[in-house]
């Protein structure tokens, strides 16, 4: 009898100090000499607090529609720390120059060897688009295999942004490869200094293995537009602008219109 009362006593004990222990802040916070209780916040917020401020744009620039500048000069007539979210998709020659196949070759695709090849320019590019997103904003930077398997943390490495995640798109249709034969391509998400997720990535149902067909275009490749318009709802709010200083098919301004953002970019060729 004794025993039972002992035990049933444990057990209400061990109840109440787990009702207290839930209920209990997890953190303190000590300000101007006062403790404050915090609660600890999940890193999962649907709440963003990354704005966008309002702009003063050349009006030479049209929002959402096509513009036929170069990237580089397209980028310089933009304010500095001025937007939320960036993507560049470049001309890469990796994979033609040093495996020695791929679309860019004359014989296969003469529209898309026609394209002019960047990979010696996208370090100015980087630098410039890192200088006109804002703190946190975040560069979607399409890579190719050659790329992202020799290296190219260096186009990073002197300005503010980090690499913080990559998304892996997955084609329908198998490509090419000494080894492996190429069904993906791959998407760097690099953040702008200071790199958080809470307060500014809302969205969190985006897997990094994303599969989705994107239709050629006059021997292009688009990249696709829902994975795309996925990404720019996680990281902006309804009428922010999107940029991209070399949009080829304008795949990301089609993303951005299909999710009330607003798209400023340009393509060399118009």
């Amino acid at each position: 009898m004794e025993n039972s009362l002992r035990l049933s006593t444990q057990s209400a004990q061990s109840k109440k100090l787990a009702k207290n222990a839930a209920s209990k802040p997890k953190d303190r916070l000590v300000e101007n000499g006062k403790s404050t209780n915090l609660r600890r916040v999940n890193v999962y917020s649907n709440e963003r607090v990354v704005l966008q401020p309002e702009l003063d744009i050349s009006d030479e620039l049209e929002l959402n529609t096509h513009i036929q500048m170069d990237g580089l000069e397209f980028l310089k007539k933009l304010p500095s720390s001025a937007f939320t979210a960036a993507f560049f998709d470049p001309q890469y020659r990796g994979v033609l120059d040093y495996l020695g196949y791929g679309n860019e070759g004359k014989n296969r695709t003469p529209k898309r060897s026609a394209q002019i090849q960047m990979t010696d320019l996208i370090p100015k590019f980087i630098s410039e688009i890192s200088r006109v997103l804002m703190p946190s904003g975040h560069l979607f930077l399409w890579m190719d295999k050659f790329h992202l398997v020799t290296g190219f943390q260096n186009w990073l490495d002197e300005t503010p942004l980090k690499s913080v995640d990559m998304v892996t798109w997955e084609k329908p249709r198998i490509g090419m490869g000494y080894r492996t034969r190429r069904k993906s391509e791959f998407l760097i998400v690099a953040q702008k200094s200071p790199a958080r997720a809470k307060g500014v990535w809302t969205r969190h149902n985006i897997p990094d293995v994303w599969p989705e067909r994107a239709a050629s275009a006059n021997g292009v490749h688009p990249k696709p537009e829902r994975l795309q318009a996925a990404l720019i709802e996680a990281v902006t709010n309804e009428g922010d602008i999107v940029i991209d200083p070399a949009a080829g098919t304008y795949s990301v301004m089609r993303a951005c219109l299909s999710c009330n953002r607003n798209f400023l970019g340009c393509d060399i060729r118009g």
